[in-house]
């Protein structure tokens, strides 16, 4: 009976270590389900952040992309504001140059006012960047400078297709055509 007593006490201990390894196996088994839980709970909130940042970029760059557009549109008309004023006023310089070509056989000093005027009206002009487009005859005919208002048989074989003459000189503002050229073009 010694051997039973002694047997006994072991298989008490036998049962408390195989208790301790059933509770330690649960406990890591819940250790394991709830790191699993915490797990997944991370990865839903860093796709959570991942697509916020997301959205966050394409509206940054919608209000960047925004802002260059208006800041484009408002220096666009800050540069043309005039532009319909300016055109009005080009029937005025046409008029002050064909008044200056039939006064330049004159020396009279009350052509001085006349001229200065003519002179002071170009300065405003040239302050509102209105140029003269530079068409002599003999250039290229172009039509997005030019308006072709009638063809005549070129007095050269030179000036076929080419600006036999101007009539009517066109206008640059900012570059851009306010008043196309009226031209004549030989065929």
């Amino acid at each position: 009976m010694a051997n039973s007593e002694e047997q006994l006490p072991q298989d008490e201990n036998t049962a408390a270590v195989n208790t301790a390894e059933t509770e330690n196996a649960d406990n890591a088994a819940d250790t394991t389900a709830a790191g699993q839980a915490v797990d997944a709970e991370l990865t839903k909130l860093k796709g959570e952040v991942a697509e916020q940042k997301d959205k966050y970029i394409r509206l940054y760059s919608e209000f960047e992309n925004f802002r260059r557009r208006t800041g484009k549109e408002k220096l666009e008309l800050i540069q043309s504001a005039n532009e319909q004023l300016l055109v009005a006023l080009l029937p005025v310089a046409d008029d002050f140059e064909r008044a200056e070509k039939s006064f330049a056989n004159k020396t009279d000093k009350d052509l001085e006012g006349f001229f200065l005027i003519h002179n002071k009206f170009k300065k405003v002009l040239d302050q509102h960047q209105v140029k003269v487009m530079d068409v002599g005859q003999g250039a290229e005919f172009n039509a997005d400078l030019h308006e072709a208002i009638t063809q005549i048989p070129a007095p050269s074989e030179e000036l076929k297709g080419k600006v036999v003459d101007v009539v009517e000189k066109g206008y640059l503002l900012n570059d851009k055509v306010i008043r196309f050229a009226k031209v004549v073009v030989g065929s």
